[in-house]
C-alpha cells in the first residue's frame, strides 16, 4: 500500500488561556482517572500482544494453515484495546513521539516482504518501496552497506524503520505483522482479505514465496519489538512514570491535554484521514488496516475510546471496569445541558461507527463501501465521518464552557477538499 501523503491543518478551538473552570482538587482527580485507564488500557494492548507473540512464535516453529489461521485471530484480538488507546495520542507529546513505532500506516510493503508485480517498482519518493528484506540478506540503503543475513527487532527499529526519512517506510508495529499474516489484499474494491499462503512460512520445498525461513525471523522481530514498545509505553503511565507524572504536573494543562486527544482523534485524524479521505478518493488502499479488511474495526474502536475517556470509564478486556472522576463530571458541574449534548453526540457517533462494523461484519467490507458510485457504502462511512465531526462541535463547546484554548488536528479532506486533489 504505496502512501499518499495529504497535508494537514491545525484548528485551534477555545476562547482564552484562562484557569478551566473546576477545583484542583476534581481536575487532578480527573487526571487521576484518565492516566489510570490510559495504563490500563496499554496493558490490556501489552496482554494481547503477548498472545500474538505466542500465536506467532507457535507458526513459525510449526507452520500449518491452522496456525497462521490462530496468529490471525490473535492480531485481530490484539487491535481492540490498541485502537481505543489512541484517544492518548495528540495531547500527551511522549505518546506521540512513540506511536509511530507501533501503528504507522500506510506504508510501502515491498520494502519488507515481495508484491504483486502490479505494485510497480522504486519511485522517486522512495528508492526502497521494493527492496524485499525477506529476500535479501545485504543490501545498500541510505548509501550505506546493511548487513541482514540475521533479521533482528535492531534492525528493523534501526536501520529500516523511516529508512532515507521516508514515512512510508514502515518496517515495525501491527500493520507490518498484518502485512506479514495476510499478505497484500489484491481483491481491489471486491470482496476478501490479503490471502498469505502459511506456506509461506513452511520449510524445505513446501516454501511458497521464496525465503520462508528469513519471513518468519522477520515475522518474530516484528511481533518482539510490538510486545517491547508495549512494555515500555505501559511503565510510562505506571505510578511514577514519565506519561503520568507528566500529565498530573499541571491541572490546567492536563485536562486540555484529555480535550486535544479526543478533538484530535475525532475530527482530522479518524473523520479525515482514516474515513473522508478514503470516500473522496475511492481508494481501498486508504484503510487503516486493508490487508485484513480490519478497518471497521479500527474506526469503531477509536469512538468508544474517546468516549470511554469523557466518561472517565473503561472496560477491560477481562470485563473489569476502571472508572473515577470524570471530565463528564468537571462538565456537567459547570454546564448540565452541555454534558448531556457531549454524551449524546458521543453515542452518536459510536453508533454509526457500529453501522459500519455491522455491515462489514454480515460482508459489506469497507473496501466495498469505498468504490465509487456505492451510494450505500459512502451513507455508512459519511454517516461515520458526520458523527465524528458533530461531536468534535460538541467538544469545542465544552473547551470554549471550560475556558481554555486547544489545537485540534485537521485534515485538508475536511477543511479544504481541493487540495487533496492538487
Amino acid at each position: 500500500m504505496k502512501k499518499l501523503t495529504i497535508a494537514t491543518s491545525v484548528l485551534a478551538l477555545g476562547c482564552g488561556t484562562a484557569a478551566i473552570a473546576g477545583g484542583h482538587a476534581e481536575k487532578v482527580a480527573v487526571l487521576e482517572t484518565y492516566a489510570n485507564i490510559a495504563e490500563a488500557n496499554y496493558a490490556d494492548s501489552l496482554s494481547a500482544a503477548q498472545n500474538l507473540q505466542a500465536a506467532v512464535n507457535a507458526l513459525v516453529a510449526s507452520p500449518s494453515a491452522e496456525a497462521l489461521e490462530a496468529a490471525k485471530a490473535a492480531w485481530l484480538a490484539a487491535r481492540v484495546p490498541y485502537q481505543q488507546s489512541e484517544v492518548f495520542r495528540f495531547g500527551n507529546a511522549i505518546v506521540d513521539d512513540w506511536e509511530g513505532k507501533v501503528n504507522a500506516w500506510p506504508l510501502d510493503e515491498g520494502l519488507i516482504d515481495y508484491v504483486d508485480a502490479s505494485y510497480g517498482g522504486p519511485t522517486d519518493e522512495n528508492e526502497a518501496a521494493v527492496l524485499n528484506v525477506v529476500a535479501n540478506a545485504s543490501f545498500t540503503l541510505s548509501g550505506e552497506a546493511v548487513d541482514a543475513s540475521t533479521i533482528t527487532p535492531a534492525l528493523l527499529e534501526n536501520t529500516l524503520q523511516e529508512a532515507d526519512g521516508v514515512e512510508a517506510n514502515v518496517a515495525t508495529g501491527y500493520h507490518a505483522v498484518e502485512f506479514l499474516l495476510w499478505g497484500q489484499d489484491l481483491n481491489g474494491h471486491g470482496a476478501g482479505a490479503g490471502n498469505r499462503p502459511w506456506t509461506d512460512y513452511a520449510a524445505g520445498a513446501a516454501c511458497t514465496g521464496g525465503n520462508c525461513d528469513r519471513r518468519g525471523e522477520y515475522l518474530k522481530a516484528a511481533t518482539d519489538l510490538l510486545v517491547s514498545d508495549l512494555e515500555w509505553i505501559v511503565a510510562q503511565w505506571a505510578e511514577d512514570g514519565e506519561a503520568r507524572t507528566t500529565v498530573l504536573a499541571d491541572a490546567d494543562a492536563g485536562i486540555a491535554a484529555i480535550l486535544t486527544g479526543m478533538g484530535s482523534l475525532s475530527y482530522g485524524e479518524t473523520a479525515g484521514e482514516r474515513m473522508r479521505l478514503g470516500v473522496m478518493l475511492n481508494d481501498p488502499e486508504e484503510e487503516h488496516s486493508c490487508f485484513a479488511d480490519n478497518t471497521h474495526n479500527d474506526h469503531f474502536y477509536n469512538g468508544v475510546g474517546i468516549q470511554s475517556v469523557y466518561n472517565g470509564s473503561y472496560t477491560r478486556i477481562d470485563g473489569s471496569v476502571v472508572d473515577g472522576a470524570s471530565l463528564s463530571d468537571l462538565v456537567a458541574a459547570t454546564d448540565a445541558d452541555l454534558d448531556a449534548e457531549m454524551q449524546m453526540k458521543l453515542a452518536a457517533a459510536v453508533l454509526a461507527l457500529g453501522k459500519i462494523k455491522t455491515a462489514a461484519e454480515a460482508g459489506f467490507s469497507y473496501d466495498m463501501m469505498l468504490e465509487r458510485g456505492n451510494a450505500a457504502g459512502e451513507a455508512l462511512i459519511m454517516g461515520g465521518v458526520n458523527g465524528l465531526v458533530d461531536q468534535t462541535r460538541s467538544i469545542e463547546r465544552v473547551v470554549a464552557a471550560l475556558g481554555t484554548s486547544i489545537e485540534v488536528e485537521g485534515s485538508d479532506s475536511l477543511d479544504n477538499p481541493n487540495a487533496v486533489f492538487e
